[in-house]
């Protein structure tokens, strides 16, 4: 295919994961973005970042690795991955979009909260860059079902990327653990929510009786709710999630503004008051 042939050929695209440069997920995106257009850039952690959250580096060196003209392991969170791609390493020009992943597990409910695939687009979103969080679902001990993404992203990104996206938004889009032909569908959801206590720390010790701890992932039994990401892929559906960046409540604006617009009363019943409100 010719560069005049493709659907976004004089667009740049910036591709950033945390699962690691040499991940699996990361080289079929490359593979995908490159049927849109020529002008693609890969910086991404060294090792894997999962979990990084949105984390900078900022008390230490970030060190990198230029492996070829548009490929950079860097030394760093998948936020700095974001950040020297777009100020730095594409040469003078900022890239048109940033996509993120594809993620070897989900991103789905809180998970947006600490996961790196995330952080790296909303890095791109709050610098004003059309950014999309891509997900393939897996379960340890079985195999993954990357021929999904590969048979339904395409498509997906096609018309994601024909919207306009506003800065401080970004779409999360996570592909069930299924074969690409028993996928049930495309279903634009909200934000889930599980039963808290899936992170747990368990005590360990290693052969110098030295104690150490590994977080145990262990999501806790939770209502599907209808119309939720979650729901989504239980039913065996790709969900896609438009996000954004502003976590303000604007339900409890206008209550705590007639709370401390009062000129009467201690701090402690303000608070009182503000907490019932909110």
């Amino acid at each position: 295919m010719s560069a005049s042939q493709k659907p976004l050929h004089d667009k740049r695209v910036l591709i950033v994961n945390d699962d690691g440069i040499d991940g699996p997920g990361i080289k079929l995106l490359e593979e995908i973005a490159l049927t849109f257009t020529d002008d693609v850039w890969v910086v991404a952690p060294d090792e894997e970042r999962s979990g990084a959250g949105q984390a900078i580096s900022i008390s230490q060196p970030i060190r990198y690795i230029q492996r070829d003209e548009r490929h950079f392991a860097v030394r760093g969170t998948p936020t700095d991955c974001a950040l020297l791609g777009i100020n730095t390493f594409l040469e003078g020009r900022k890239p048109d979009i940033l996509l993120s992943g594809i993620n070897a597990g989900p991103n789905l409910a809180e998970d947006v909260h600490y996961s790196g695939t995330c952080a790296a687009a909303k890095e791109g979103a709050l610098l004003g860059i059309p950014s999309f969080a891509l997900s393939q679902m897996r379960s340890y001990g079985a195999d993954t079902h990357w021929d999904a993404s590969a048979a339904h992203l395409p498509g997906i990104l096609a018309q994601l990327l024909g919207q306009s996206w506003a800065p401080g938004s970004f779409a999360n889009v996570n592909i069930p653990n299924l074969p690409p032909e028993q996928i049930t569908g495309i279903r634009i959801t909200r934000q889930g929510q599980r039963q808290p206590g899936g992170f747990l720390p368990v005590r360990r010790v290693d052969e110098r009786t030295v104690p150490y701890f590994w977080v145990k992932i262990s999501p806790q039994p939770t209502e599907l709710v209808e119309g939720t990401d979650l729901h989504a892929v239980a039913h065996g559906a790709i969900s896609i999630t438009p996000m954004q960046l502003d976590l303000t409540r604007h339900q409890a604006l206008s209550g705590l503004e007639t709370v401390f617009g009062a000129e009467a009363g201690s701090l402690g019943p303000v608070l009182a008051a503000a907490d019932a409100c909110i």
